[in-house]
């Protein structure tokens, strides 16, 4: 039953979640709305986000699986203490409680157990390579890969996926090459490209990227965000629109 219209202060109200994120060293963001509509859905239920943050994607997951009637399970991973209270505590209110659980860990370390893959990994991961420290540490270790580098990230992911299964990322643009490069010397296909643009004459500043351990004809695509208006365009209204709360009424 989706949330009432409510604003609240530190966080995010959805259609049917809301989204506490003042613990959290990265905030409800496009990029994290983005990753979470478009990502794609595990077959079996069963996905892993790795820095799950606020639990904002795990949550948007879990709407999307349970509004085609399957019942998610969803291992979220989040390294900061304070982050993973506050997603636990969002994820507690959230319609799906039982759908998604949440561990305090390095995925360096964690383990999903000696059987379990997924068919779906997401991750919205450090992008920034370190550089001065911030005030905020969460946001540091949010931001820059000096906690987790995409050689990590990709290794584990791959040693935590189904052998066709799919793993994707939001990055800047700019970070994109150097990653899709790493990725393909790790064994990875590039399956799907997005590349996001604020408006349509602007060129992309945000690439979501699918990779699989299988390969495939990888498909090139398009989003932009905003029409000439100013306005959401219809691309993205069609992508995120069961998650915003419609507009009032003037």
């Amino acid at each position: 039953m989706p949330v009432a219209r409510t604003f609240r202060k530190n966080g995010f109200t959805f259609r049917q979640f809301f989204v506490a994120h003042d613990k959290c060293g990265m905030k409800v963001s496009t990029d994290g709305i983005i990753l979470g509509a478009g990502a794609p859905l595990p077959v079996d239920g069963r996905a892993l986000d790795i820095g799950s943050g606020s639990g904002l994607i795990s949550l948007m997951l879990a709407q999307r699986l349970h509004a085609q009637g399957r019942s998610p399970v969803i291992d979220a991973i989040e390294l900061e203490a304070a982050a993973v209270e506050q997603s636990r505590e969002n994820i507690a209110e959230s319609p799906w409680p039982g759908s998604i659980t949440v561990h305090h860990a390095d995925i360096l370390h964690w383990c999903a157990g000696e059987q379990v893959r997924y068919s779906v990994i997401v991750s919205n991961p450090p992008f920034y390579t370190p550089g001065p420290e911030c005030r905020d540490t969460a946001r540091q270790t949010a931001r820059y890969t000096h906690t987790l580098t995409h050689e990590t990230l990709l290794l584990r992911a791959k040693q935590l996926i189904t052998a066709d299964g799919l793993f994707c990322v939001i990055l800047p643009a700019e970070a994109g090459p150097g990653f899709m490069h790493l990725a393909e010397t790790s064994g990875w296909h590039l399956r799907q490209q997005l590349k996001i643009t604020e408006y349509e004459q602007k060129a992309p500043h945000r690439l979501l990227l699918t990779f699989s351990p299988s390969a495939a004809e990888t498909v090139q695509q398009t989003l932009v965000i905003r029409a000439p208006s100013g306005n959401y365009s219809d691309d993205y209204q069609a992508m995120t629109g069961e998650f915003y709360l419609p507009k009032p009424r003037e």
